[in-house]
């Protein structure tokens, strides 16, 4: 879809794109003239700890107890090349062949490869938008078996915009527990939530599970920073040094200037990111409002992040342009072709049925994407 989009642009056409996972506002500039400092001092040309620079893994210590009241050393953080590079590393620490994670979906696409990559085995628990995509205790007991190793906990949710309260993250805390297995919680949306939700963090909520408890987190959706390429892992300080033992023969430390923006970014107050979720918020209420005047389209409220997970089941099997889409992926090159608008159908996330829309775009180009869809799908017949 996104090969397709990006040719249609480049043959001139005016393409919608609601594919893109990442924030459409240019990084603060206190943050860029940081790097650009950083560029100018000799000791960021040279290589400096795989673990991080320690005023940076101080520095998320710091935030990380601010934010979100979890108490941790700076020997127990990993800055890594993006929250992926973090994901990727939990894994590899924790997984052996054989052994199982479950996975709540819909999820990100990245999971399960991270998970096939380091040997374990994803086993997938769903949920839809009947439970606004939230799993319950007893989803993830009928999952569990004595080869499960691992729960991964996401809140909010890349791809739903799901925020889980806190009596259910309790529950599920207390029961991983109970389990006697590890967490992988991914809270890069921590400060991207609307209305009356509110991010909890699990060890918190948990205290208890803290020490089979891997948090990842980053800055690239908080402030904007996606390319910069910094996120970090939260454990256990034997965890988090096998952690930075793989990651020495990986690719050693992240970026220095790099890292001394994201220095810039955890020291320098939160007054862009609530900027930016003032827009992220305004245009969540926007896309869910006018996808819910479209006939076949189901939207549940998303109440973090800045993704709207549509579904489209009602417009399967129907007759639209020629064609009578069976899936969401066909129904989304559909959308493409014919209204050029660019979505990700649910097929990517486990969710088959469904679109992710991203809403990290400009206002009047999200009100012409909707409307397009609304025109394209009003011709559906039976």
């Amino acid at each position: 879809m996104d090969a397709k989009a990006k040719a249609l642009k480049a043959a001139g056409e005016h393409v919608i794109g609601f594919g893109a996972g990442e924030p459409d506002f240019p990084t603060p500039g206190h943050i860029v003239e940081a790097a650009v400092e950083a560029c100018r001092d000799p000791a960021n040309h040279r290589y400096t700890p795989t673990a991080g620079l320690p005023a940076l893994r101080e520095a998320i210590a710091a935030k990380t107890r601010r934010d979100s009241g979890f108490e941790v050393e700076s020997s127990q953080v990993l800055v890594t090349n993006g929250g992926k590079q973090a994901v990727a590393n939990a894994f590899a620490v924790l997984c052996d062949p054989g052994d199982e994670v479950i996975v709540l979906a819909p999820y990100w696409t990245t999971y399960p490869e991270a998970i096939g990559l380091a040997g374990g085995t994803t086993v997938v628990v769903s949920s839809d938008e009947t439970t606004g995509f939230r799993s319950a205790v007893q989803d993830l007991e009928a999952a569990w078996t004595p080869a499960t190793k691992a729960l991964l906990f996401v809140s909010p949710s890349n791809p739903t915009g799901a925020v889980y309260p806190r009596n259910e993250i309790e529950a599920i805390g207390r029961w991983a527990l109970d389990k006697g297995i590890w967490v992988v919680t991914d809270e890069i949306y921590e400060h991207l939530v609307y209305g009356g939700a509110r991010h909890h963090s699990l060890p918190v909520v948990v205290p208890e599970l803290a020490e089979r408890c891997i948090v990842v987190n980053g800055v690239a959706k908080t402030y904007a920073m996606t390319g910069w390429r910094v996120g970090w892992a939260i454990g256990p300080s034997d965890a988090i040094v096998a952690a930075t033992n793989i990651q020495s023969h990986e690719t050693s430390n992240v970026a220095n200037v790099s890292q001394r923006a994201a220095l810039a970014a955890l020291t320098g107050g939160l007054e862009d990111v609530a900027m930016m979720r003032e827009a992220f918020d305004r245009r969540r209420r926007t896309i869910v409002r006018m996808l819910g005047e479209i006939e076949g389209v189901v939207c549940v409220e998303p109440e973090g992040a800045f993704y709207a997970f549509p579904s489209v089941k009602g417009l399967l099997g129907r007759s639209l342009r020629g064609r009578r889409p069976e899936t969401s992926a066909e129904l989304a090159e559909i959308c493409i072709n014919e209204a050029k608008v660019a979505v990700v159908p649910g097929e990517a996330f486990g969710a088959p049925g469904f679109f992710r829309m991203s809403y990290a775009m400009g206002d009047d180009d999200l009100e012409e994407g909707v409307s397009r869809l609304a025109a394209l799908f009003g011709e559906a017949q039976d």
